[in-house]
């Protein structure tokens, strides 16, 4: 039996997406002190440094939603967070890792960023900018839910530098929207991409999922060619999942139980189906692939800096109540509830819960495994980079996924195929190391 199809194709319980390496349930609080002594150390200008800021507040909750937000926060704890959160960044801006480096880029993520208002916006964008420089930063990206924008808040995101837009808009049709718990429907959707296409930002994202609850082919298809017909300046498709603690991982009947669920998610193949489908009708409108899930308009104008500055080993301050960052080779993440987080950063504190350090063959994995997710990687770069040739080190999953007709290898490049592309998630733990494979991603 193949790699792939040892892996179950009903889409179960736990999570698919590979996101970070190595998993975050090998993250833990007694490696906090690396965490420490990695920003109590000054860094080489060369590495990029971004900032992401958790915006944890949302109109509902989606029912496949795993992060952390809160829907039931009012006006006085939402000014207590955002103020908390600049503090954050004024403790960071202290450390000699982070002082005197500039951003290169900036990402605005939840949650619903969205969710604050305008003047919210501005006075905590003020405020950063206080601390940190973004002026050059080469990429601020900005999430959005359609149904929490009005005019006047995209012209203030405009206004504060947005570059790029990235709207969550997941599906058109209001009944898969409405079973999925999105607080948006369609007309928000319309409305909302109008004004944003009328201030003219850099760069408009739309985001889409295939296989939410309630989705047919005939819908899916309906929902490709409304986002087609938008002409957004590149999409961005995921692949539903069930990751534990959401709302559908409590209520959904699963395939092991006697009784059939109610609503039932599509399996694996299907949402490959789906995605495949996406994929080609967006390459027949002139679109290019950009990675695993995106595409692309303009290639030469359009680019993701936050993902490709990440995937090539750039340093991160993740910010607010969960967030995960990155610093000289080692992973940090937040305290994960609302109090301990708040609690911390009054007494001065940076809110850090769990970390770990990456010894050198980690840090190469981590890049090879997510540049993959582009389609292409050169062993020259690693080669340079980590004075590693990949082929050796990595013989044997190479040449299994190859046999398996997943990847293409060639004697400076490694190109995934159309399939691998498709499930290149589920083929990236076979270059995890032993002691980094768990039973579970998360």
């Amino acid at each position: 039996m193949s790699t792939a199809e040892s892996t179950q194709e009903k889409t179960g319980l736990g999570n698919y997406f590979v996101a970070n390496y190595p998993p975050f349930s090998l993250w833990k609080p007694q490696h906090l002190d690396a965490a420490h002594a990695a920003l109590q150390k000054s860094h080489p200008s060369a590495t990029p440094l971004g900032l992401y800021l958790h915006i944890p507040f949302c109109r509902k909750r989606c029912k496949f939603c795993y992060f952390r937000v809160y829907t039931d926060k009012n006006a006085r704890d939402v000014e207590r967070y955002v103020s908390a959160l600049v503090r954050e960044v004024e403790l960071y801006s202290r450390m000699p890792s982070v002082r005197g480096r500039t951003l290169h880029f900036v990402y605005f993520g939840g949650g619903t960023p969205s969710y604050l208002s305008a003047g919210q916006l501005t006075a905590m964008v003020r405020d950063l900018n206080a601390l940190v420089d973004w002026h050059q930063a080469a990429e601020v990206t900005f999430e959005c839910e359609p149904g929490t924008l009005q005019q006047h808040k995209l012209a203030a995101l405009k206004e504060l530098g947005v570059t790029r837009l990235s709207l969550g808009i997941e599906n058109f049709d209001d009944a898969v929207l409405e079973a999925n718990g999105r607080a948006h429907l369609s007309a928000e959707i319309h409305r909302a991409y109008s004004w944003a296409r009328d201030l003219k930002f850099n760069q408009i994202n739309i985001d889409l999922i295939a296989g939410m609850v309630g989705e047919t082919w005939d819908k899916w298809r309906t929902t490709v060619d409304k986002a087609i017909e938008l002409s957004p300046d590149s999409v961005t498709i995921y692949q539903m999942e069930l990751p534990y603690n959401t709302v559908f991982s409590h209520e959904l009947t699963l395939a092991d139980q006697t009784q059939p669920p109610p609503l039932s998610v599509a399996d694996w193949p299907t949402k490959r189906a789906w995605v495949r489908h996406a994929f080609d009708r967006f390459l027949e409108a002139g679109y290019h692939v950009s990675s695993a899930y995106t595409l692309v308009k303009d290639p030469e104008r359009t680019h993701f800096v936050y993902r490709d500055s990440l995937w090539h080993g750039a340093d991160m301050l993740g910010t607010g109540v969960a967030s995960f960052g990155h610093m000289a080779g080692v992973h940090i993440q937040n305290v994960d509830t609302w109090e301990p987080y708040l609690e911390m950063i009054d007494k001065g504190e940076l809110p850090l819960a769990r970390a770990i350090p990456l010894n050198k063959r980690q840090l190469l994995i981590r890049e090879m495994i997510l540049q993959l997710k582009t389609g292409r990687i050169e062993p020259a770069y690693f080669r340079q980079k980590f004075g590693e040739e990949i082929f050796h080190v990595f013989a044997e999953p190479f040449d299994q996924l190859q046999k398996e007709g997943f990847l293409d290898i060639r004697s400076e490049q490694i190109t995934t195929t159309e399939s691998g592309l498709l499930q290149i998630d589920r083929l990236l733990p076979a270059f995890f190391l032993p002691e980094d494979r768990v039973s579970r991603y998360t």
